[in-house]
């Protein structure tokens, strides 16, 4: 639903420019023509019109099209980052991207919550099958406390290597606070 929004809301400012300055165009070309004295018909103006017109067509179809393909990325990037994007990727997004991102992941979120009872059901965890429970990881940066289900506290310092359930760290695999170390 939020994609749609987020579309239309593009798409009429796009459309709103495009008009502005086809109706613009139109109304200087009659006053060019009114300052000429240009005495030709109407029905000689009339394929350009239509030119001009099917011209603004093909661009708002364009335009249209690189929206769409921009909002379904900006989906992938919840699933493959998470609920937070690294700063180089939201430094190229503009405001209303972020929004449309932010209610996308509250959308998600609330989805996930309705799901398997009182805590909900992580949609977004093991989007490969995992092949052991536990990995072996490296920490890339610090990161602080991290607890796991059995109430064990882990200190998250960089360069340190944990053996630890894949469930409760693929979030930080994605995110890049930590590196699954194949043996």
């Amino acid at each position: 639903m939020f994609i749609f929004w987020f579309y239309l809301l593009l798409l009429q400012n796009v459309l709103h420019i495009l008009h502005f300055s086809y109706f613009s165009l139109l109304f200087s070309l009659v006053q060019c023509l009114n300052i000429l004295n240009y005495q030709h018909s109407l029905s000689e103006l009339i394929p350009t019109i239509k030119f001009r017109h099917c011209c603004l067509l093909r661009n708002q179809r364009c335009i249209t099209a690189y929206l769409y393909d921009r909002l379904l990325r900006i989906r992938a990037l919840r699933w493959e980052y998470g609920s937070v994007l690294p700063t180089t990727i939201r430094f190229h997004m503009c405001a209303e991207e972020l929004e449309w991102f932010n209610q996308y992941k509250k959308s998600l979120a609330t989805y996930m919550r309705s799901l398997g009872g009182d805590e909900g059901l992580d949609i977004t965890q093991d989007m490969k099958p995992p092949k052991s429970l536990y990995i072996e990881v490296r920490c890339l940066k610090d990161h602080g406390e991290f607890e796991i289900d059995d109430g064990t506290v882990i200190l998250l310092k960089k360069n340190s290597q944990h053996f630890l359930p894949r469930w409760k760290c693929e979030q930080l695999i994605r995110q890049g606070v930590l590196e699954h170390v194949m043996s």
